[in-house]
């Protein structure tokens, strides 16, 4: 399955957003009842999302972000879990493997969880978490890290832990890990050069806090058409001396495995394998 190059969010507590981010162009809208949700607005808010999401032939793409296992609204965020067809769900602030357990023992068979890494004891503990049951892809919450580390804003600050979180997620086997948010809605510049950040660590896509940031993440997380008939022309390379003894060029460059997994992966990305 193809997952979403970009994620946007909304607040739970806005139903009237809700129509307007699916029609955004993101890959996946999050209905956030964490941060964007004041606390005397929790409980409304947790209505509104379970009155919408049972209208909603096709909640593939919906994730809804809860509030943290530490915090007093988890176990209501649980139950509405239990009463909705949600099956994806983002865990803030997630420590360690047994936080993803406890969510996922509120989801259906199929429900998966993306847990957020935005503690030091989390990045600690990424590996533990990227290989626990039910985990489809880790988050990097960029901004409640460099809280909680005390950063500078250098985004050199920032290698260590998107390193971890890249090595644990392929280590994990799971799909690429998804990028911070950009505080930055009107600066493209801003925006492309925390894609390119993102993007040198291997991350496969991107939370969005704004509709305008859909169009530059997508175009930047997802592999251009240049890079998929590059693919697919090695890919059949590949596949027309399969059964012989020689050497495949393409472009007038030898292919060998590794440049065949590159050119699989990048068809993997698109959708196109």
């Amino acid at each position: 399955m193809m997952l979403p190059f970009t994620y946007l969010f909304v607040p739970g507590n806005r139903p009237e957003r809700f129509v307007k981010a699916q029609a955004a162009g993101a890959g996946a809208i999050i209905l956030d009842l964490e941060d964007a949700v004041a606390p005397d607005s929790k409980a409304a808010a947790r209505d509104e999302i379970a009155r919408w999401c049972s209208s909603q032939n096709d909640a593939a793409n919906i994730v809804l972000r809860i509030n943290d296992r530490q915090s007093p609204w988890f176990a209501d965020d649980l139950a509405l879990l239990r009463d909705s067809r949600i099956r994806l769900v983002m865990l803030p602030k997630t420590e360690s493997a047994d936080d993803v357990v406890a969510v996922l023992a509120a989801l259906p068979q199929d429900g998966e969880v993306l847990p957020l890494i935005e503690t030091a004891r989390g990045v600690r503990r990424v590996e533990e978490i990227a290989a626990a049951a039910g985990v489809q892809r880790i988050v990097f919450g960029t901004i409640d890290y460099a809280l909680d580390m005390n950063l500078s804003g250098d985004e050199r600050g920032l290698i260590y832990p998107a390193s971890q979180i890249a090595l644990a997620s392929r280590c994990a086997g799971i799909a690429a890990p998804v990028a911070g948010v950009t505080l930055a809605i009107d600066d493209e510049a801003v925006l492309l050069a925390d894609l390119a950040f993102a993007r040198a660590f291997g991350f496969g896509a991107k939370l969005c806090i704004h509709p305008r940031q859909v169009v530059a993440t997508e175009r930047a997380m997802a592999p251009t058409e240049k890079e998929i008939d590059w693919a697919q022309r090695v890919v059949a390379a590949v596949a027309m001396v399969s059964s012989v003894q020689g050497a495949v060029q393409v472009d007038g460059k030898m292919v060998d495995k590794p440049v065949l997994l590159q050119a699989e992966g990048i068809l993997a990305r698109a959708g196109r394998r």
